[in-house]
């Protein structure tokens, strides 16, 4: 009987202590994180409007594709004028 008693002091003196201690710190570090990831909003919304310009890259390869063919008839344009003279 007496180990039970015991028991239930180092239970109440010692561990119950502990856990309190670490579910404040637990507590204190969720905290934390609510105030970063609030400070991180404005960054991600500058980030979410530098992904907008994303869609202009299909219209900058149709671009390219195109120059590259006219420099293509060109470069084979001057090489037959090479040829000739």
């Amino acid at each position: 009987m007496t180990i039970w008693w015991i028991g239930n002091a180092v239970l109440l003196l010692v561990i119950a202590p502990v856990v309190v201690i670490l579910l404040r710190g637990v507590l204190s570090a969720a905290r934390a994180v609510t105030s970063t990831v609030e400070a991180l909003q404005p960054v991600a919304e500058a980030g979410s409007k530098d992904l907008d310009a994303v869609e202009l890259l299909n219209t900058t390869q149709e671009q390219v594709s195109q120059t590259v063919a006219v420099v293509a008839n060109y470069g084979g344009s001057l090489d037959t004028i090479l040829e000739d003279a």
